[in-house]
């Protein structure tokens, strides 16, 4: 029965990547394998799927209530930058600094503008939301295919700055001070060390990509989307375009102790949006409605692969996978790196993984009498 439920669990993580890249939407293919791991593992079908505590609702529900605000208020806020014109304007004064004979200037660029707001602390919801709007043009200018637009923003959003660099205010490296007693700058040297190796690593598969994607061809094409923005004819100045997201930035270091401060960033940007582009945009309602109904689907696609994860780490057969992983031989740091990294893969979600992974796997590491700075940069 132990292998079944095995079985059960790695049947059902190949189905959801599987039928997702098959173009199976994950709100539907997340439920779906969500069942495999039940009926493989004998657990209660009702029980796990709808009940209110530790269930694949639970977990969606709780994802979508710390997290659906922002959601909302950053594709208002996106939307409201892409549709006056501030985005270009933005963009544009981008190109006059790189130049537009180096598409790899033009990505060297989001990623220093990725990488300066997650070290400030902005979340990196709010960074993509920021940046998809802003790179559009700067990628339409430079001819670059828009596919390879995740590269440098969860390059300068979610790696070194996340994880490594010393002192950075991400969850990531916050929750493991509190099951460790240690500090944001835990283990400097080896995080330094890192953040180089990341950095490093980053700006060579970067250049490989678009040295690849130019080689075939690949440029910048429209795409039919019914959700299209229209941007106005005349655009704001740069000082006005910047002002939102400085006003953000603000919000959040200013009151950085505050509950929601990021929500609260957000709304401060979006009313300061309404009235400063106010010139540029004759229909504001239409921004608003749109915005709103185009931030449901990737806050219920984000929450369904975080339900997913929730139903796997109650089954049998992640909990001997886990036990398995932490007996692997050799470096006990290794089977905590590969135990954090597969929960993290599986459940989508960095932040809940650390959470796991430091209530669950670090107290036996800390018996082994392992250095508590040495295990938070691992985790």
């Amino acid at each position: 029965m132990e292998i079944l439920a095995i079985l059960g669990v790695l049947l059902a993580v190949v189905a959801i990547i599987y039928w997702t890249t098959k173009n199976l939407h994950v709100i539907v293919a997340a439920p779906l394998a969500s069942l495999i791991i039940i009926l493989t593992n004998q657990m209660n079908i009702l029980e796990v799927m709808l009940g209110k505590e530790q269930s694949y609702m639970a977990g969606l529900a709780g994802f979508l209530i710390n997290n659906f605000a922002i959601f909302m208020l950053g594709s208002i806020l996106a939307r409201y930058m892409e549709a006056s014109g501030a985005t270009q304007t933005i963009a544009n004064s981008i190109l006059k600094v790189m130049g537009k004979d180096s598409p790899y200037k033009g990505l060297l660029a989001i990623t220093l503008i990725a990488s300066i707001l997650t070290y400030g602390g902005v979340s990196i919801f709010v960074v993509i939301f920021t940046l998809l709007p802003l790179s559009r043009p700067l990628f339409k200018e430079l001819n670059i295919n828009w596919a390879l637009f995740p590269i440098p923003v969860f390059w300068g959003a979610g790696t070194y700055t996340m994880i490594t660099l010393p002192g950075a205010p991400s969850i990531q490296n916050v929750i493991p001070t509190k099951v460790l007693g240690t500090s944001l700058t835990a283990a400097p040297i080896i995080s330094l060390v890192a953040s180089l190796t990341l950095l490093v690593f980053g700006l060579l598969y970067m250049a490989y990509c678009l040295k690849k994607s130019l080689a075939n061809g690949e440029t910048y094409t429209e795409e039919e989307d019914e959700t299209a923005v229209v941007v106005s004819d005349k655009t704001p100045n740069l000082f006005l375009s910047v002002l939102p997201l400085f006003s953000l930035i603000g919000t959040i270091f200013l009151m950085s102790k505050t509950p929601n401060v990021l929500a609260i960033g957000l709304l401060v940007s979006i009313l300061l949006s309404a009235l400063i582009f106010y010139p540029y945009l004759p229909n504001q309602k239409e921004i608003l409605n749109v915005a709103t109904t185009a931030s449901i689907v990737p806050a219920f696609a984000t929450s369904s692969t975080v339900a997913f994860g929730t139903v796997l780490t109650l089954s049998a057969g992640f909990t001997v996978i886990q036990e398995w992983i932490q007996q692997t031989p050799g470096s006990p740091l290794i089977s905590l790196s590969v135990s954090t990294a597969l929960v993290s893969g599986i459940i989508g979600s960095s932040s809940g993984a650390v959470g796991i992974a430091s209530s669950n796997f670090l107290p036996a590491y800390l018996e082994m009498g392992i250095n508590p700075e040495l295990l938070h940069r691992v985790v």
